[in-house]
């Protein structure tokens, strides 16, 4: 077992007090946006085992098969699986959708053939991987999620009682609806920049009056994007998308093409190992729109909330089913029973709440404080968790 070293990415959206609050750490005052844990080689976490702190993703790399286990590399490959992240928006991220394996394959061979350096601005693909994730709240978390039904999205913008939406109203009336919505995002993306100026704002200012007038109606999710971002086009692009407000414990997956942003809140959050985003505004960086709209899917469809069930093959495991097997999620709400993981893959374990102690079948302990992370190598031996009042998170994959 393998205490881990985290690294803090200071994004701008970022909360300055949440991740601070989780590690028991006084806040620099700055945005501190994600607690990263694994193995992705853009902030790999920490360990160390006797010889001062190696990478996570070197320490793997040194030996695939006795740190993820012959079955993971086997099925996976020789790198750890998936990213484990903590999340903490302090304000919206920005609306983005993610490639499908083979679009992550593709993009990354031609921007690597076109000689685009990996941390350029305009780069898109940063590596050759898809990037499904599971987002699950740690408190209220309120996010925008896959694309309205085009009649309703034309529904709330007409409400607005703004001229110039007009013709986005117009083209969201069109079928078949995957149509009208790739027309709408298009439309949307491709404003020039001075009628897009001004449609923004005066949509803003509807936005912010009906949000007034109604506080808990459907444009109050909203203000938090014409408060933030002042005539981002990206307001547009989300008031195509479903609104949904996560209870802690709630939990969403997102697959590739599914368009998306996060509002507020904390959470945890796990992917594969991958940092491909495409992105649709509520952000200085780059946006590739003919890029996007290769990647985003244009299905209507609510938000499904997951809520974890009971683990088949162990008892007191939460489980948020999901259709890959590159990640699996689960927590452990600990009480006075033991529970116990076993070990033929790899894992990394987060305390969220309280205190816990892993024991190893060798006697080998480790205590976790709330925000701490261990990583366990695929050793075959089981681990037992104890601590009461403690809930852990615990990420692998399926075998």
């Amino acid at each position: 077992m393998d205490r881990l070293v985290n690294t803090v990415r200071p994004y701008a959206w970022g909360s300055v007090t949440a991740i601070p609050e989780l590690l028991g750490q006084e806040p620099t005052g700055r945005p501190q946006a994600e607690l990263w844990m694994g193995a992705h080689p853009g902030a790999p976490s920490r360990t160390d085992r006797g010889n001062g702190p190696v990478p996570l993703d070197e320490l793997i790399a040194a030996d695939p098969r006795a740190e993820l286990g012959e079955a993971t590399t086997a099925r996976f490959g020789t790198g750890l699986p998936f990213l484990f992240k903590v999340l903490a928006a302090g304000i919206p991220l920005s609306i983005q959708a993610h490639p499908t394996l083979d679009q992550a394959r593709a993009g990354f061979a031609d921007e690597q053939a076109r000689g685009i350096q990996l941390d350029a601005p305009d780069r898109n693909y940063r590596d050759a991987n898809h990037k499904p994730e599971l987002i699950c709240a740690l408190d209220e978390f309120d996010g925008l999620c896959g694309f309205r039904r085009p009649a309703d999205a034309a529904a709330l913008l007409a409400a607005l009682n703004v001229p110039g939406l007009a013709p986005l109203i117009d083209v969201l009336h069109q079928e078949p609806e995957s149509e009208a919505l790739r027309a709408a995002l298009a439309g949307v993306l491709s404003l020039d920049r001075a009628t897009a100026a001004d449609l923004v704002r005066e949509t803003a200012e509807a936005v912010d009056r009906a949000a007034a007038a109604d506080p808990a109606g459907p444009y109050a999710p909203y203000t938090l994007i014409t408060r933030e971002f002042p005539g981002d086009i990206g307001l547009l692009a989300g008031m195509l998308l479903n609104h949904v407000r996560l209870q802690p414990g709630e939990a969403l997956y997102l697959g590739a093409g599914v368009p998306h942003g996060y509002l507020h809140g904390t959470a945890v959050e796990l992917m594969a190992n991958s940092d491909n985003v495409l992105r649709a505004g509520l952000t200085p960086k780059h946006i590739d729109v003919p890029e996007l709209l290769k990647v985003v899917g244009f299905t209507a469809a609510e938000p499904d909330v997951l809520r974890p069930v009971p683990a088949d093959a162990t008892p007191g495991e939460l489980l948020y089913p999901v259709p890959i097997d590159e990640f699996r999620l689960s927590r452990f709400d600990l009480g006075d029973e033991p529970r116990q993981i076993d070990g033929r893959a790899p894992q990394i374990l987060l305390c969220t709440t309280g205190a816990a102690r892993l024991t190893a079948a060798d006697g080998q302990t480790l205590e976790l404080a709330r925000g701490e992370s261990a990583f366990l190598p695929a050793t075959g031996t089981d681990t037992t968790l104890t601590g009461p009042g403690a809930t852990l998170f615990r990420a692998t994959v399926t075998l």
